[in-house]
């Protein structure tokens, strides 16, 4: 026993002589781990999406995971390509929020085809049975144009999302039954649909609005960069807000709280959601969960309230 106690102590003194390192091949021969996993982005230069990436991140870090972090860019051939690269890689996990532009799925279907646990997280897809991390968008667009309502504002503007991604599909649908059930005549010429969900998309769709002539006492917008957009070009018309028409954003920006006047949102916890998509991919791996079922957990928001509608409401 001591002659091989003596061997371990000189293993282990060359080792640190030579700054040893374990080599990541022969620890997946053994394992069939890699210790990597996989994170998919549509955006990187977003405030929700960094906030999830922090969130896993310090979940990885956690349970000593390894995080490649990739973007689409809202491409489809860039999503199917990292897809690929990370199964090549053999990735432990891959976690993806899909593309505005994705409309199929044998990449996906793919990756569960070779048992690598995959969490889909914000934008997913109904026909694709997944794991997924969600928000409810159509409670969320529910409250927030109730909010609206209850403001008194009964000409209420939407500028929605494409129609291919399902959170744009909910929060349209949302917006349409706070209407209904105000009992508020749907009208087709107060929504307008943006692609790229910006600044400048929102002032742009804003002043098609108003040179169409539409009356609109409120407005809300399925992002708040749309938002921030339509208020600046309604400023400079010489609208007052909430005066004039009262604006909800969507997502809680860092800059819905500086603009002036401060942004109304629907707040989507980010980190929280990136933190469930680690947890619920370790559940995965360690065969906690039934085999073959999926599992959807649903992360709360709640709307916050500034001077772009009333404070005094509380919803």
């Amino acid at each position: 026993q001591l002659q091989s106690d003596a061997k371990v102590l000189v293993i282990k003194a060359r080792s640190e002589k030579v700054q040893f390192r374990p080599n990541a091949q022969a620890a997946f021969l053994r394992t069939q781990q890699t210790g990597l996993v996989g994170l998919i982005l549509p955006k990187i230069d977003h405030n929700f999406f960094a906030h999830i990436t922090n969130g896993v991140l310090d979940q990885a870090a956690k349970e000593d995971y390894k995080v490649i972090v990739l973007c689409s860019n809202e491409s489809y051939e860039k999503e199917k390509k990292h897809i690929n690269d990370l199964l090549q890689l053999s990735a432990d996990g891959i976690f993806i929020s899909i593309a505005k532009s994705t409309n199929t799925f044998d990449h996906l279907k793919s990756v569960q085809k070779s048992n690598t646990p995959l969490v889909i997280f914000d934008r997913y897809a109904k026909i694709l049975p997944s794991h997924r991390i969600v928000i409810d968008d159509k409670h969320a667009a529910f409250k927030a144009t109730e909010h609206l309502i209850k403001m008194g504002c009964d000409k209420i503007a939407y500028l929605r999302g494409d129609f291919i991604s399902q959170i744009y599909v909910d929060r349209f649908l949302g917006y349409k039954e706070a209407l209904a059930f105000y009992q508020i005549p749907f009208n087709q010429d107060l929504v307008l649909t943006c692609n790229y969900n910006s600044i400048e998309e929102g002032g742009i769709q804003i002043l098609k609005l108003l040179n169409s002539g539409v009356e609109f006492n409120g407005l809300f917008a399925v992002e708040d960069l749309l938002a921030l957009g339509a208020m600046e070009k309604l400023k400079k018309h010489d609208f007052k807000i909430p005066d004039d028409v009262a604006i909800m954003g969507f997502s809680n920006w860092k800059m819905a709280e500086v603009a002036s006047p401060p942004l109304s949102s629907v707040e989507q916890n980010g980190y929280l959601m990136g933190e469930k998509v680690f947890q619920l991919f370790i559940k995965d791996k360690e065969n906690k969960l039934e085999e073959n079922s999926f599992q959807t957990e649903i992360i709360p928001t709640k709307i916050i309230l500034r001077e772009s509608t009333a404070l005094k409401i509380k919803i």
